[in-house]
Parts: structure tokens; sequence; C-alpha cells
């Protein structure tokens, strides 16, 4: 079945499967949504299906077109993905030079560009002139986080498909299944903000949020000596800081329910994120967070 291995979404799942069905596959698509919920999955699987040649259950999983997909070498799929951070004009060129080439094993081509909010100026306008008269066997879908980065005229020209955050309890049942993640609180299930590739990033540094969510659950029971001694993780894990300080803020969130107080260890992190930020001495930020909140 079409797109069982793939959670949430899924009215965008029945919405794809009933143009396949019905033979209503248009020429240019934008998935647009927040990065990480699967939309680069929910694009391959969809273009598997377009391409798949069985006529009856599309994606048959069984005919030369599913097999080289899987195989990742169907020549009537192309990727096309950012280098160092953008896509140019030389690659739109590139694609445009195969646009041309009828299909070779299905009755369509698929193009999919992954993070299209990354093309240039001119490689999105270069784009634009196959958006505005594509070959008739061409399908090319657009993936995107920030729909303003593209151009108004590219997006006018390609069907929207809007992606949502996956819900907490799918998710949830999908990291326990495939990942192994067996226990997550509240907090933790939060800070995933819906998004598998956000929820694995933060699991592979499960001590370190392990242990923020010991000490600032619990500020009352420890010390400001043995604070500073637990929580040498603020200090080494500078890449991530704001992903931590977000977790604090979430912990704190949750207090400040029954306990006012705590908006005011909120406001203390909130400050500190500004100063960070505006480039202030990091470790004196960190102290400052540590200072306040246990002078209070």
């Amino acid at each position: 079945m079409a797109f069982e291995k793939l959670i949430g979404n899924e009215i965008i799942k029945s919405l794809l499967t009933n143009m396949i069905e019905q033979s209503k596959i248009t020429h240019s698509y934008l998935f647009l949504g927040p990065s990480g919920i699967g939309k680069t999955l929910f694009a391959k699987e969809f273009a598997k299906m377009i391409l798949c040649i069985e006529e009856k259950q599309k994606p048959c999983g069984i005919c030369k077109s599913c097999l080289q997909f899987e195989e990742k070498n169907q020549p009537d799929f192309i990727m096309i993905e950012p280098e160092d951070g953008t896509i140019k004009i030389e690659k739109i060129r590139q694609m445009q030079e195969k646009l041309l080439e009828k299909p070779i094993i299905s009755s369509r081509k698929v193009y999919v560009i992954k993070d299209a909010d990354a093309m240039t100026k001119e490689a999105g306008n270069c784009l634009l002139k196959t958006l505005e008269e594509p070959p008739a066997f061409i399908t090319i879908i657009l993936i995107a986080s920030n729909e303003s980065l593209l151009l108004n005229t590219i997006r006018s020209r390609c069907m929207k498909v809007l992606f949502h955050k996956i819900e907490q309890e799918p998710l949830k049942e999908y990291l326990k299944e495939h990942h192994m993640v067996e226990e997550l609180t509240l907090e933790r299930l939060k800070s995933f903000d819906g998004s598998i590739e956000r929820a694995l990033q933060i699991e592979e540094k499960k001590e370190v949020y392990d242990e923020i969510q010991k000490i600032f659950g619990n500020v009352e029971q420890y010390s400001l000596l043995e604070v500073k001694d637990r929580l040498d993780c603020l200090y080494k894990n500078k890449d991530i800081i704001y992903d931590l300080l977000d977790y604090i803020n979430l912990i704190f969130l949750q207090k400040a329910i029954t306990n006012t107080k705590y908006i005011t260890y909120i406001e203390t992190v909130e400050e500190v994120k500004k100063n960070l930020k505006s480039n202030s001495n990091y470790d004196m930020s960190i102290d400052k967070i540590l200072y306040k909140i246990w002078e209070e």
C-alpha cells in the first residue's frame, strides 16, 4: 500500500493517492511545510507511484520501474539537491538538458528538487522557463520549508501541497517501533516539534537532555556548586545551545502552570538567548543563567 511506511499527514496521503488513481497528475507540485517531517519521503513515494508501470495498483513493488526505483537506478527519476547550501543555475541547466529526452521505462519522468528554497535567484528564473512550458511527460516536485524564499512566479505555477507537523502520539509510536525509544517526557515530546528529524537529533544527545531534565526539573534540590559540576554539558555543547535553552524553557513552562516564579526563570533564559545572538561571551552567558536562577 502506498505511503504505509510514512507517518502523519494522512489527508495528503489520500490526496496524492487519488491523483494517481484518477490519472490527474499535474506537471509541477510544491511540497511545503516544516523541515524534518518527511516531505522528501512523501515526494519519493509519490514519484514511485507515478513511474510504476503496473496498471491496477501503484506502486506495485514488482514491476521493472519499482524494482529499479528501490535500487536507486530508475533512469526516469532525478533528485536535485543543494551543494554548499545552494542550488545554482548550472544545476537547473543540467536538468533542462535532460528534460526533452523521453522516458526510458515509464510513461513519465519525475524530477524532485529538494530544498528548492535554496535556489539562487538566477536558478529560480531559469527553472521558471521550464514550469511555463514543461514537456507533457514531465512532473517536477519542489520541496521547501520557507515559501517566501521562492519566486512568486514559481509558486503560482505549482500545485501547493501543505504538510503539517506530526502529532505527538504517532511520532511517539514511530520512535518506539523503529528506534527503540521507550519513555518520553512531555517536555521531550514537545521539543521534537512534530519533526522526526529533530526527534532523532535530540535522541542522539539523550544523556545531555536527561541531565538537563533532572537538574532544571528539580532546581530546589541542588546547590549552585552541584549544578556547576553537573551541567558541564551546557558549556560543551555550543553547537546546539539554542535547542538546549529551548528545552530548559519547556521544563520551566510546564512548571509555571502551578508556580508563577518559573516565569522569571523563563525570562532569564530568553535574555541569555538574545545576548548570545549578540555575540556575548559564551561561558559568561551560561554562568548568568545558573547564577540568576539559583539566586532566585
